[in-house]
């Protein structure tokens, strides 16, 4: 079966930022604004996406707003919304249903409880929503461009993600949920380092792996395509890594973009005119089909010795 996917790749689409990060607090009481404006550009994508063939669509990590965890501000937190029925998922879902789209949407979610996550929302082509995943990784740190303070804005996933009828893993972290595009999985960004990621969504029977992202920096920009390629091939997957490209006032930080495609044999060409989207035709029968490099990797792994201590 072949399938159409995307990613955007965007930065902040409000236009109204302060001038420097000491005027931030100028957004105050202005945060509906800032998705609102991020949501309308994010629905145009889908149309685009859907007019160029795409059967499902990947958006950034936290795709409603800028990436604002370069600093500690309480202000954002202002920005986390329900995944159910906010107003990014209200919208997200509507426009699935108009358009026949399957949407992984990447949000700043906050839980009746008050607890607050990094979280993709996956809604099927008729607006269900089908569950979501939390991200399961924090960073906190810096590089030689920038900070990143995420563990003070949302926590660590805690592998209530929803357990509906499409989500075919048994692994309470890591859902897999079953589409009309084949069987999807999220690593959001952070997750990707952690090498029994891709083999938990895999196990659990996962085709394709969205993994969003905000990334920048020397090393990151260095092992971004490495990363997806090895766990794509060792893993027999698709993954679409998607970044940010630009500049995102006001803090000035350069996302370096270059998301991409890549298949359990190699990189995937994208075929796409649009200069926000990343467009791929992957054909899931190669996931099935015999290694070229003549491997059996689930047949010849000796799982009795990883686990082996002493």
């Amino acid at each position: 079966m072949k399938i159409r996917a995307a990613m955007t790749q965007t930065i902040n689409a409000y236009t109204h930022m302060p001038p420097t990060v000491e005027r931030l607090s100028e957004l105050r009481g202005k945060l509906d604004a800032v998705r609102a404006a991020n949501v309308e550009h994010h629905l145009e994508l889908m149309a685009a996406a859907r007019e160029r063939g795409v059967q499902v669509i990947c958006f950034g990590e936290l795709f409603a707003g800028p990436y604002f965890a370069l600093n500690k501000d309480p202000m954002w937190i202002d920005l986390a919304e329900s995944a159910l029925s906010g107003p990014t998922i209200t919208a997200v879902r509507a426009a699935a249903q108009r358009l026949g789209l399957i949407v992984v949407a990447p949000i700043y979610e906050v839980e009746p409880s008050g607890r607050r996550f990094n979280t993709a929302v996956v809604v099927d082509e008729t607006g269900e929503v089908l569950g979501k995943y939390k991200k399961t990784h924090i960073p906190f740190g810096a590089n030689e461009q920038g900070s990143f303070h995420e563990s003070f804005y949302y926590e660590q996933g805690d592998g209530n993600n929803g357990h509906g009828p499409a989500n075919v893993s048994k692994n309470p972290h890591f859902p897999v949920f079953q589409t009309s595009a084949g069987r999807i999985g999220v690593a959001i960004c952070y997750d990707r380092h952690f090498e029994g990621v891709m083999q938990s969504l895999a196990t659990e029977g996962a085709e394709l792996v969205f993994s969003p992202a905000v990334t920048f920096g020397q090393k990151s920009e260095r092992v971004w395509p490495l990363e997806f390629a090895v766990d794509a091939a060792r893993h027999g997957i698709f993954i679409g890594g998607s970044n940010r490209k630009g500049v995102e006032a006001p803090w000035g930080q350069a996302y370096f973009g270059r998301s991409h495609f890549v298949g359990p044999n190699g990189a995937i060409a994208d075929v796409s005119d649009h200069p926000n989207l990343i467009v791929a035709d992957l054909e899931l029968d190669e996931l099935t089909a015999d290694n070229p490099a003549g491997w059996n990797l689930p047949r010849d792994i000796r799982h009795k010795i990883y686990s082996s201590r002493g």
